[in-house]
Parts: C-alpha cells; sequence; structure tokens
C-alpha cells in the first residue's frame, strides 16, 4: 500500500473527530523545522496532527512564537513543510509539485494580518482583485470586471473605488479588499491569518461578522488564527490550543472556555479581562512565570513542563499525547485523564516547576 493509500484509509482511526464527518483539511505528523546551520534547528511546527471539517471555523489560539502563523502558511505551501501530510480532496498537498499546487491554489486561500503590506501599491484595487481572476483564467473582459464590481460590494465597498490605490483606504477597509481578492477564485478553505490584529478594536468586530456572513452564503471552511481569545470564542466553532510547536488541546469552543483542562489553557483564557468589574476583582487568574522556550532548544518530554506549576518529574522525560479526556475534548497531559480531568484535583508534585496562582 502506498503512503498516499495509508493516509486516506486512515483519516478515520485518528481520535480527532467531530462527528461532521470526513475532513476537509487533515493534517498528519506536519513538521516545519528551519536550518539555521551550526546544528541549530527551529522547530516551528514539530508533529502536528489534525483535521478541519467542511464549513466549520476552527480557531487555532498560543502565545505569539508557538507556531500558529507557520502552521497555516505550511498547510498552503507558502512555507514548505519539512515532513508530514496535508491531505485535500484525497491528494496529498505536502507531496504534490510545484505545477501541481498552482492547481489547488485556487480552492485554497489566505487572508494576511496586515492588510496593507500584503496589497502592492503600485495596483489598484481593481487590479488587486482582478489578479487571481487572470491567474487561473476564470473570467477576461468585461464579465471579470463585473465580477470584481460583485466582490466590491459582496464585502461592502462600493464598485466606485476600484480606481483607487490602497493608500487611499483605511486599516479595515483595506482587510476587506484582501477578503474580496481571497474570494476572487470561489475558494473552499481559507486561512485567516491574524485578519483583525492590526485593526481598530471598533473594526474588529465588523470584519469578524463580515467572515460569518461570507461562511454562511458561501458554505466557507475557515482556520482563524489569533491570540484574542475573545475573537476566537466569537468566530470558532471549535478551538486548538498550540504550544511551542505542538497542539496540546482541542475541543468545541465552549468547552475550552467553560472547562479548559490544559494548565497552559486555563492561564490563557484567565488573562482575558472580563467585562464585569464586580467579577473581575474577585476571580483568581493564573499566571505563568517565564518566556516560551526557545523552539532552536525546546524542553524534552512536556514542553509546557518548565512553566507549569502541577509539573512532576515525569513531566520532563514522557511527551504527552493527545488522549480523549473528555467526548471530544482532547488533552496533552499525563496528569489528567478521563477519570481525574480537573488538573486542580492533582496536588503538584515536589519538583514543580515555576508558575504560581493569584
Amino acid at each position: 500500500m502506498s503512503t498516499q493509500e495509508e493516509m486516506l484509509s486512515g483519516i478515520k482511526d485518528v481520535p480527532l473527530e467531530s462527528n461532521q464527518g470526513d475532513p476537509l483539511i487533515a493534517i498528519r505528523d506536519l513538521k516545519v523545522h528551519f536550518n539555521l546551520g551550526g546544528g541549530r534547528v527551529v522547530k516551528a511546527v514539530d508533529g502536528v496532527t489534525l483535521n478541519i471539517y467542511r464549513g466549520e471555523t476552527l480557531g487555532l489560539v498560543g502565545e505569539s512564537g508557538c507556531g500558529k502563523s507557520t502552521l497555516g502558511r505550511a498547510i498552503l505551501r507558502l512555507t514548505e513543510p519539512t515532513a508530514g501530510h496535508v491531505m485535500f480532496r484525497d491528494r496529498d498537498l505536502a507531496q504534490l509539485s510545484r505545477r501541481q499546487m498552482r492547481e489547488q491554489r485556487r480552492h485554497l486561500q489566505i487572508i494576511f494580518q496586515d492588510p496593507y503590506a500584503s496589497l502592492n501599491p503600485r495596483m489598484t484595487v481593481g487590479e488587486i482583485v482582478r489578479e487571481p481572476l487572470d491567474t487561473f483564467r476564470l473570467a477576461k473582459g468585461r464579465k471579470a470586471q463585473e465580477r470584481v464590481q460583485e466582490l466590491m460590494e459582496t464585502v461592502g465597498l462600493s464598485k466606485r473605488f476600484i480606481k483607487r490605490y490602497p493608500h487611499e483606504f483605511s486599516g479595515g477597509q483595506r482587510q476587506r479588499i484582501g477578503i474580496a481578492r481571497a474570494l476572487a477564485v470561489d475558494p473552499d478553505f481559507i486561512v485567516a491569518d491574524e485578519p483583525i490584529s492590526a485593526l481598530d478594536v471598533s473594526i474588529q468586530a465588523q470584519i469578524l461578522n463580515l467572515l460569518e456572513k461570507l461562511q454562511r452564503e458561501k458554505n466557507l471552511t475557515y482556520l482563524f488564527i489569533s491570540h484574542d481569545l475573545r475573537a476566537v470564542r466569537h468566530a470558532a466553532s471549535r478551538v486548538a490550543v498550540m504550544y511551542l510547536g505542538k497542539i496540546v488541546e482541542i475541543a468545541n469552543a465552549k468547552a475550552i472556555y467553560d472547562d479548559p483542562l490544559m494548565p497552559y489553557t486555563k492561564a490563557l483564557i484567565s488573562a482575558v479581562p472580563v467585562p464585569d468589574p464586580t467579577v473581575e476583582s474577585t476571580r483568581k487568574r493564573m499566571v505563568l512565570e517565564g518566556d516560551v522556550p526557545s523552539p532552536i532548544n525546546p524542553p524534552n518530554g512536556c514542553r509546557f513542563h518548565t512553566r507549569c506549576p502541577y509539573a512532576i518529574e515525569a513531566c520532563k522525560e514522557v511527551v504527552p499525547p493527545l488522549v480523549e479526556i473528555k467526548p471530544n475534548h482532547f488533552a496533552a497531559c499525563i496528569r489528567i485523564s478521563p477519570e481525574q480531568p480537573q488538573i486542580e484535583s492533582v496536588a503538584p508534585g515536589p519538583d514543580a516547576a515555576p508558575g504560581i496562582i493569584s
């Protein structure tokens, strides 16, 4: 049996299902390593296995530098994977030639974080939105012009703006242009890489609502990458938590926010302010000491053990697999189990790593 046939036969065997049928994107043991020379290797993504289902928004959260954007770009082959598989429509994107991958790009698009840097300042908005149509030969002449006008109106911009340049628009309007460009080829899957982080707070909700509206109308599938857990809570149907190149927890959004299992996830969520001053003044926060370790020399065992208040000696040696602790709720921690899912009920050992509860 070929490697691709083994991948296809094993799609349903990976314990990350969410009762939504076969995944649209099936990621298996994906790695992205950057060789810096001198024996130094940055392990930006280090063995990620993940399913993304048609019509859903999978939120991907974590601290800066944990590998979120690299994972999103590796799925689309904007960054070349070092190893692993990315299955889309029975094809392994990671193994395709450049010509074959070019044919698939019509179905796989990205919305970039910086709406200004991602737009060519020497091209008009009409030329920017039309470029994918020309690249994939989807329309020309009057039909292409009409399609550009339709896309502008779809994202909430007047077709009168077609001859303007990117610098003439606000940040929110530029991001709408980037969304229109991504929609031009009628994709199935879009990586939204921090699509609102560079925008004013007053504009962020508008862009989130636009993405949600487009998903309903066009049956789009999103990988929504963000460090803003409030935005992910609003946008995502499932959430995957990433730490130092690995997925450490995954569940539906409500379960992640109402009942997080991993100490790292608990710390991330506790950092989100509560808009009720009474609750905010009385709630307990989990504050982690120290910074994320270097991906050049990640810790052995559980990569979070250097900052985890519940770590014991075994955490330094055992690499924890993703285990289904609760129905469709997976976590990577050797100190919790289906019988004892709450880490608070597990007393920290004498070798507990730095970390405090305040």
